[in-house]
C-alpha cells in the first residue's frame, strides 16, 4: 500500500485551499518563473505585520513546485543575522549534507531555482553582505524573493544595477472582494460578513482570526463595534471559544515564551501528553510555525499577554515560574550556541517588567550579531572610543585590545562592519604595570583586594562597552552586549567578581539594581577628565544560582521600584583554600555534633548558603552542611578506585567506630594503611566541595 501525504504536505494543502487574493502578485511570480530568461532576479515585497507576507511566500513556494522547480525557503526569524548562520539555513533548505558549501552547490547546478527569504528585516545586519556578495554571486537563473516589514534600504534603490534587476512590491490589505471570498471560504455566516469587513478593513491576520472565532463556535455572534482594537477584540472572542480550558491555557502559555515546543508546552501545562493541544495551536491562523516550534504573531502575542496578565495574574505568574524552571534546567545541561539561545529565551521572560523594558530593545536586538575580534576591526573600534570617550581612553583601549584580544566581542551590522563592542579585562591576568597604566583597573583591583581571589577564581572588568552611534545609550547593540555579559556570568568557571563601569551611573541605576549590581563609588575613576561610575557583583556572596532565583522573584514585580536598599544579612564568609580545607576536616570530625556544626565557618560559606538559602537558621544550615558531607562522601563509593577511601571516612565519621584503631580493625586494614585511606578520602571530599564553592553554574548543578 502506498504511503499517504506527509503531515507537512497536508498542512501545505490546507493552507493553499484557504489562500485567496493576491492575484497580481501570484501572476507576477508565475510569469517570471516561466520566462526563458528571468527579466529580473530579485522580488522584494514588504508590508506591516499581519498583512499576509508569510502566507504569500508559502504560495510562491507552491507555485515554484507546480512548475517543477527546486524551492529553498529560509525564515530569518530562526537564524542569527550572520553570514555563516544564513548559509547554514540555505544549506538546510536545500537538504545538503552538513559540511557542504551551499554557494558552490548553487553555482554548480543547472536549471532554475526559487530562493525565498521570509522576515527579511531580521537580516538587517547582513543586508550589505547579501546585496554586495551573496546575491551577485548567484547564477542568473536563480530567482530570489525577499519579504520583510520595511522597504529595501537606500543602497538597493539607488544602485543602477539593482534598479534593473529588482522589483519592489508593497503589500496592502486585501480588497473587499478578496476579503469576502476568504470569509465565505471559511464558512462565516453570510449575514455577518459585511460587519466583519467593516471591522477588519481587509487586514489578513484579522480576517483569519475572526474566521477562527466561527470555527470554534459556529453560533457565535461577533460584535466588533464594542472595541476599537481589531486584534485585541478578536483574540478576546477567540479565547472564549476554545474547545476546553486546557486549550485556553495552552494559547495563553504560547504568548509568554519566545518559541513553543511540544516539550515546553507539556512543562507549562504539567501534562504528559499534549500532542493534540499542540496540533490545535499549530492549526490556528495566529500561529507561525517553523522547524523549531511555533509562536504567535507579534500582534497576537501582545494582546494575549495583556489579556491573561489582567484577567488572571496568578495564572500568569505560575506560567512564568514553570517557563523559568524549564529554561534553567536546560541551560545547566547545554553549551555554546544552544545555551545562548536558551539564555535569550530565559531573559525574554523579563521583557514586560518596568525595570527592564525601557532599557532593552527586545524586538530590535536581532539587528546585530556577535563576532570575534578581527585585526582589521582595530581602527574602527579605537575610533569609537576616541569619539565617545576621548583620546586617553582610546590609548587604554588599544592597550587592552592588544593584551587580551580573546576577551573582545565585536557586534556587526550591515555589511559586517563593527557597530559596537565589549572588551573584558581578566583582572588576575594583569600585571602591576597594567594596573598603574589604567585607572579603571587600578581602582577595581584595590577594591577587590579587600577580599582577594582564591585559587581557581577569576574576576572580570567589562572595561569598554559601547555602540558606534549611541555609545552607552539604549540600543540594539547595548541590548546584545548585556546578554553577552549575562552569558559570561553563567559560563565562566570560578567567577568571583564582575565590574561594569558606566558614563552615566544614575541613568542605569534602576535596571542595574534589578540585576543585583551594586553601586561601588569606591571604584569610580577618572580618565580624560571624565568621571566613570562603577557597578559590580560579588558572585561569592550571591552565587549564580541564588542570583537567578533573585531575578525570578523580581520578574513579576510590575511596578517601577524606588531606590532599592540592599538587603542587610549576615555576611557570607569567603574562606581561603587552606581555611576551607581545615573547616571541612573539622566538620567531618563534628559530623554527629549539631552544636559544633552550627559554629563551623562553612555554614556561612557560598557552598552551604546556595543550598540552604540566606534566611536559614544556623541549625538548618548545619543540617545542610551535614547533608553535603554525606552526599559527597557517598559519591566516592561509586568509584572502584575511591571506594576504599569512602569506607575509611564512613567508619571514622559517618558511622564511627569508638576509636580509629577499631575502625582499622573493622576494615581489616593495617593501621598505617587505614590512615592513608582516611587522609586520601578527606582530601577527595575537600576537593569536590571546594570545586562547588568556587564553581560556575554548570559545576554547581553537577
Amino acid at each position: 500500500m502506498s504511503e499517504g501525504p506527509s503531515l507537512q504536505q497536508r498542512l501545505d494543502q490546507a493552507r493553499r485551499r484557504r489562500f485567496v487574493g493576491r492575484v497580481p502578485e501570484r501572476e507576477l511570480v508565475r510569469s517570471t518563473l516561466a520566462e526563458p530568461e528571468l527579466p529580473f532576479l530579485v522580488l522584494y515585497i514588504f508590508g506591516p505585520g499581519g498583512i499576509g507576507k508569510t502566507s504569500l511566500i508559502r504560495e510562491f513556494a507552491a507555485i515554484g513546485r507546480e512548475l517543477g522547480l527546486p524551492v529553498a525557503h529560509v525564515d530569518a526569524r530562526r537564524i542569527d543575522p550572520s553570514p555563516d548562520s544564513f548559509l547554514d539555513a540555505v544549506r538546510a533548505a536545500l537538504n545538503l549534507p552538513p559540511n557542504s558549501d551551499p554557494v558552490a552547490y548553487l553555482a554548480s547546478i543547472s536549471g532554475r531555482l526559487l530562493l525565498l527569504v521570509d522576515t527579511y528585516e531580521m537580516l538587517t545586519p547582513i543586508d550589505g553582505w547579501l546585496r554586495e556578495q551573496f546575491l551577485p554571486g548567484l547564477r542568473g537563473d536563480i530567482f530570489v524573493v525577499l519579504a520583510g516589514r520595511r522597504p529595501p534600504a537606500l543602497p538597493w534603490r539607488t544602485d543602477s544595477g539593482w534598479q534593473a534587476m529588482m522589483r519592489i512590491l508593497p503589500l496592502r490589505n486585501l480588497g473587499p472582494d478578496e476579503s469576502r471570498a476568504y470569509l465565505e471560504l471559511r464558512d462565516v455566516p453570510p449575514g455577518q460578513i459585511d460587519a466583519v469587513l467593516d471591522f477588519t478593513h481587509g487586514h489578513a491576520l484579522a480576517l483569519s482570526l475572526v474566521a477562527d472565532v466561527y470555527d470554534q463556535g459556529p453560533g457565535t455572534q461577533f460584535r466588533p463595534e464594542a472595541a476599537p482594537d481589531v486584534i485585541q477584540t478578536l483574540l478576546e472572542q477567540l479565547v472564549q471559544q476554545v474547545p476546553s480550558p486546557l486549550h485556553r491555557a495552552a494559547l495563553e502559555a504560547s504568548s509568554l515564551v519566545r518559541l513553543l515546543t511540544e516539550s515546553l508546552l507539556a512543562a507549562l501545562l504539567r501534562q504528559e501528553d499534549v500532542r493534540d493541544v499542540f496540533d490545535w495551536l499549530r492549526g490556528l491562523s495566529l500561529m507561525e510555525v517553523d522547524h523549531r516550534g511555533l509562536f504567535p504573531h507579534d500582534l497576537a502575542r501582545e494582546a494575549l499577554t495583556a489579556d491573561v496578565r489582567w484577567r488572571n495574574p496568578d495564572w500568569y505568574n505560575e506560567l512564568h515560574v514553570r517557563a523559568r524552571n524549564y529554561y534553567m534546567h536546560r541551560v545547566q545541561t547545554s553549551s555554546g550556541q544552544e545555551q545562548r539561545r536558551l539564555l535569550a529565551d530565559y531573559v525574554y521572560l523579563h521583557r514586560d517588567n518596568p525595570s527592564v523594558r525601557p532599557f532593552f530593545q527586545w524586538q530590535e536586538s536581532g539587528t546585530v550579531f556577535t563576532d570575534a575580534l578581527r585585526p582589521e576591526d582595530l581602527p574602527e573600534l579605537l575610533a569609537m572610543v576616541a569619539q565617545h570617550e576621548g583620546a586617553e581612553s582610546a590609548d587604554l583601549a588599544a592597550h587592552w585590545l592588544a593584551q587580551q584580544p580573546r576577551n573582545v566581542s565585536v557586534l556587526r551590522g550591515m555589511g559586517g562592519a563593527p557597530t559596537g563592542f565589549l572588551a573584558r579585562v581578566t583582572l588576575e591576568a594583569t600585571t602591576a604595570a597594567d594596573r598603574d597604566l589604567d585607572p579603571a583597573v587600578h581602582s577595581v583591583w584595590q577594591l577587590m583586594n579587600r577580599k582577594p581571589l582564591r585559587a581557581g577564581e577569576t574576576a572580570t572588568l567589562f572595561r569598554f562597552w559601547m555602540a558606534r552611534v549611541t555609545h552607552q545609550g539604549v540600543s540594539p547593540e547595548q541590548s546584545r552586549l548585556f546578554l553577552n555579559m549575562v552569558q559570561d556570568y553563567l559560563v565562566t568557571p570560578g567567577l568571583a567578581y564582575t565590574f561594569l563601569p558606566v558614563v552615566d551611573a544614575d541613568f542605569w541605576r534602576v535596571p542595574f539594581e534589578y540585576a543585583d549590581l551594586e553601586r561601588l563609588p569606591a571604584a569610580d575613576f577618572t580618565v580624560g577628565g571624565r568621571r566613570y561610575g562603577v557597578y559590580g557583583h560579588d558572585w561569592r556572596e550571591t552565587s549564580v544560582v541564588n542570583w537567578l532565583q533573585l531575578l525570578a522573584e523580581r520578574e513579576m514585580i510590575m511596578t517601577p521600584p524606588a531606590a532599592r536598599a540592599r538587603t542587610v544579612a549576615e555576611p557570607l564568609i569567603v574562606l581561603s583554600e587552606a581555611d576551607f580545607a581545615t573547616a571541612v576536616r573539622d566538620a567531618l570530625r563534628d559530623y554527629k555534633d549539631e552544636l559544633s556544626l552550627a559554629a563551623n565557618p562553612l555554614i556561612r560559606s557560598r557552598l552551604v548558603i546556595s543550598q540552604s538559602g540566606s534566611e536559614a537558621t544556623p541549625a538548618a544550615r548545619a543540617g545542610t552542611l551535614r547533608q553535603l558531607l554525606r552526599e559527597t562522601a557517598e559519591s566516592l563509593e561509586e568509584s572502584p578506585r575511591l571506594n576504599k577511601f569512602y569506607r575509611a571516612v564512613c567508619q571514622t565519621y559517618l558511622q564511627p567506630a569508638v576509636t580509629q584503631e577499631q575502625a582499622a580493625e573493622v576494615l581489616d586494614l593495617p593501621f598505617s594503611t587505614y590512615r592513608r585511606h582516611l587522609r586520601s578520602g578527606i582530601e577527595e571530599i575537600t576537593a569536590r566541595l571546594w570545586s562547588r564553592e568556587i564553581g560556575s553554574l554548570d559545576r554547581v548543578f553537577q
